[in-house]
Formats: C-alpha cells, sequence, structure tokens
C-alpha cells in the first residue's frame, strides 16, 4: 500500500505463505465473509476481525510498511507468520482477484480510517522500537572495544584456522589416495566428523562446505565427477587461506569470507529504489534460509538479503516478488564491486509498491562472459544473478520421448546463436513450464542465478510487459 493508494496483487500476496496448507486455508478467507471491523491507513496498516469457531472474533493486524517486510499480529493461536487470517485479510484487501467472489477494496477494506486501539497499540510499539534503532542517541553508549585485546583475539583465531585447514587438506590427499569410491563406503559420519573438526577451528565456512560433501556420494549417476569437482573447490580454498599473504587483496578478502571470517567494515547505506526479483526458502534439519535478490533502478546494483528460521518455521524477511520499495541497504563490504553481493535491509521509507519497470539484462554471451568474471573473483561462487534479454527457451536435446520433462532445455538468444543451458535441478521443476507457457516462443526477460551446473530461472517478463512472473 502506498500514498497513491495501489495495492498488491494476489500473487504477491500468496507468496507470502509459509506453505501449500496455509496458502489454501488462507485463501478461504480472502472473501468479505467471515470479516467485520476491517479497515487500512496511508501508514500502511491494515486490520480486520475474523469470525472463528470461539465466541470472539480473532483480531489480525498487518504492518506492510515493515523495514524487514510485513509484519503480522493474529490473536489465533498459529504458530504459522503469516498465518491463515493475516493470508486472507491481504487477499481481501488486495481487492478484485484476491480471492474468489472477494468485493472490490473500497468496500471490503476501506481506506483512511483510523486504526481501532488494539491495533494502535501494537503498531505504536513497532514504531517506537524501530525509531529507537535508527537513532544511535537514544542507545546506551558502549565501552571502546580494547584494540590490543582485539588484535590478540583476531591473531589466536588466525592460527585455529590454519590449523582447521591444514588438517582438512590432508584428510582430502588421504580421500583421493583412496580412491572416491571409499568415500560412499564410509558414509555420512566421515563428513560430519571432518565438519565438527574445522568448527572447532573457528572455520565455519570450511565446516558447511565440507558437510554438503556428505551428501553428494551416492547421490545418482555421475556423483563422483560432482565430488572430485566440490573436493577440488574445498582443497582450493584451504589453500588459499594458507597462503593468503601472497594473494592479491581483494581475493585475500575474498577468501578469509569464505572461510568464515567477520569482514572488517561494512560499505554506508546505499538509498534506492529496490526492485524485488526473487524470493525463495532452502532448507535443512536444523535451518531455513530465505533469500531475497533485490535490484536498484537507480544505482543498477544487484543485491542479497539473506534470513534465516529455525527448522519449520519461516524466515522474517518477507519481500514480495514483483513489489519495489525506496529504502536503504547497507552492503557486506565496503566495495561491493570487490567482493559479495549480500546487504541488510536497513530503513525503508515508503511501503512497498508494485514495480513499473523491468531490470536491464544483457544476452546470454555477455552475461556468460560477466559470470567468468565473477568467477576470476571468487571461485567459490554458489550462484551469480543474472538477468538475460530477449531469449527463448528452447530444448537442447530431447529425450526421445516429445516434450518430457527430463528434456535438457536451454535459454536461446532471440538475435543470435548462444544460450545459456537450464540447470538441472530448475529442469525439473514447474517454474520451467511456466516459463514456457508464458514465452509460446517469443523472447523474455528473465532474472536467474548462474551457476556451474548452469543457470537457474526464478523470474520472467513478458515482451513489453512490467508484470513479474515468479517461477
Amino acid at each position: 500500500m502506498t500514498q497513491q493508494g495501489v495495492r498488491w496483487t494476489a500473487d504477491q500476496v500468496l507468496a507470502l505463505a509459509p506453505d501449500a496448507p496455509s496458502r489454501k486455508a488462507g485463501s478461504r478467507l480472502g472473501s468479505a465473509g467471515p470479516w467485520s471491523q476491517t479497515g487500512s491507513s496511508g501508514e500502511g496498516a491494515v486490520w480486520g476481525l475474523c469470525k472463528g469457531s470461539g465466541s470472539k472474533p480473532y483480531r489480525t493486524v498487518i504492518d506492510v510498511a515493515d523495514a524487514a517486510g510485513p509484519a503480522y499480529k493474529c490473536s489465533c493461536p498459529s504458530r504459522k507468520f503469516p498465518c491463515k487470517h493475516a493470508l486472507g485479510l491481504l487477499l481481501l484487501w488486495a481487492g478484485p482477484g484476491g480471492a474468489a467472489g472477494s468485493e472490490g477494496p473500497a468496500d471490503a477494506v476501506p481506506d483512511g480510517a483510523p486504526p481501532p486501539d488494539w491495533a494502535r497499540q501494537w503498531l505504536d510499539s513497532r514504531r517506537a522500537r524501530a525509531e529507537t534503532k535508527r537513532n544511535p542517541d537514544a542507545a546506551p553508549e558502549r565501552t571502546a572495544a580494547d584494540p590490543e585485546a582485539a588484535r590478540k583475539r583476531a591473531e589466536r583465531r588466525a592460527e585455529r584456522v590454519t590449523a582447521g585447514a591444514t588438517e582438512l587438506e590432508r584428510r582430502l590427499a588421504d580421500l583421493l589416495r583412496g580412491g572416491l569410491a571409499t568415500a560412499e563406503q564410509s558414509g555420512y559420519g566421515l563428513w560430519e566428523e571432518t565438519a565438527a573438526r574445522m568448527v572447532d577451528a573457528q572455520a565455519p565456512g570450511l565446516a558447511a562446505r565440507v558437510r554438503e560433501l556428505g551428501a553428494i556420494p551416492s547421490s545418482g549417476s555421475g556423483w563422483p565427477a560432482r565430488l572430485l569437482e566440490e573436493c577440488a573447490l574445498l582443497h582450493l580454498l584451504a589453500a588459499g587461506w594458507l597462503h593468503r599473504d601472497r594473494l592479491p587483496a581483494p581475493l585475500a578478502a575474498t577468501v578469509r569470507s569464505r572461510v568464515g571470517l567477520p569482514a572488517p567494515a561494512r560499505g554506508a547505506p546505499v538509498r534506492d529504489l529496490w526492485q524485488v526479483l526473487a524470493q525463495y526458502d532452502t532448507a535443512d534439519s536444523k535451518l531455513t534460509t530465505r533469500r531475497v535478490w533485490v535490484h536498484g533502478e537507480r544505482s543498477g546494483r544487484t543485491a542479497l538479503l539473506l534470513s534465516y528460521g529455525a527448522a519449520g518455521r519461516a524466515p522474517a524477511l518477507s519481500l514480495p516478488v514483483g513489489l519495489a520499495v525506496d529504502a536503504e541497504l547497507v552492503p557486506y563490504a565496503v566495495d561491493p564491486a570487490a567482493h559479495g553481493l549480500r546487504a541488510d535491509l536497513g530503513e525503508q521509507f515508503t511501503a512497498p509498491a508494485p514495480a513499473t519497470r523491468r531490470p536491464p539484462g544483457l544476452p546470454p554471451a555477455a552475461a556468460t562472459a560477466r559470470y567468468g568474471e565473477a568467477l576470476r573473483d571468487d571461485p567459490w561462487l554458489d550462484a551469480w544473478p543474472t538477468t538475460l534479454v530477449r531469449v527463448i527457451p528452447v530444448p537442447a536435446r530431447a529425450s526421445g520421448r516429445g516434450s518430457e520433462p527430463d528434456a535438457e532445455w536451454q535459454l536461446a538468444d532471440a538475435d543470435g546463436d548462444s544460450a545459456l543451458p537450464v540447470s538441472p535441478s530448475a529442469a525439473s521443476r514447474s517454474g520451467l513450464w511456466r516459463l514456457v507457457a508464458l514465452s509460446g516462443g517469443a523472447p523474455l526477460t528473465v532474472f536467474g542465478e548462474c551457476g556451474h551446473q548452469g543457470f537457474t530461472p526464478l523470474a520472467a517478463w513478458a515482451d513489453g510487459t512490467t508484470e513479474t512472473v515468479r517461477l
């Protein structure tokens, strides 16, 4: 919601759902039937009462102007964020198309009304806390750290990391000397024990990469080649740490970051109109990681926002794809061009509103060259953000069964002879078929991640439109 009264679309609301059951339940509550005393304000708040199974209706209020994404408060007992009532209220607020049978926004969720006391108290407390964070004078003064003590702590940690990297090199050499087949026989315990040693050495970056190796043996056809590739990258990182004094300063900083040492300083906040290009979650048994890609319309910079949640719980940060927000981003590095794309979302100046343009992009040949330059600066890149222009999804090699999903796909340049292969993981997702249907043989603009296994499409725009299609 903005001062101009622009509201989100149903797709942007449903993208906030923590899981499929919540999405289905929220859709059922996206009509005016169970709701009463609904309203919205120019400050970015939406509220309403939803009739439930009890005698008292559930009180639901949402702050859509929160800097970290929409914030929710509901009196229901659900532990999901957002709950089905928050999703239903946002769908009702979205207006026609929000849910089957929903009324127009002017009727269902009127603008300009003052929030009721129960909603106002929550909103005021949230914004008071946000103001305290923005005002450094309001925070208690911190005692300056002892530079000499900090230097000694850094030296002790560097010694531990060096010991861990030396041990890792020895274990990798033992693995290759005995043959990769021994990794399949040893099971996951070998990797978990090695990762624990890296944690003891205060090298969490090395530990995370070691754990990833444990999932490769017996993971399907060609796993020995994949294991060898990842072992080579891990050896390169350990060797880079052991010989960091010989590396150029930017590459040495990259090695320190990949090993898991904190950056010495952060960059200055960058204010821009940040367009949300993609958002998706990955999860393991302990942690859910949310990746949000944003692009600055004025600066032309692309940044990655990361948020984490305990297993089974959605991370706090949530920015619906297709919106744009006037906000500050704080880069993790002083010079983002030298290393890293990570940033934190800082102060937000307006509520998110639908984006009005597509991000600029490159044809496949130029995008491949740009990806190569990024790998030169950081060989351990998991994904590089890339926007391709005027590309058409086409099958690269048919499987012999027509248009079966196990055919290999690529994004071909509509104006040339270059193409980027679609990664195998993306080719097995339904998003690929949405991309093919959106194209219909016509050129598209596609945003995604370049990796060593290919290109993973995450969002697309049909020719001549600015509406973001999430894949």
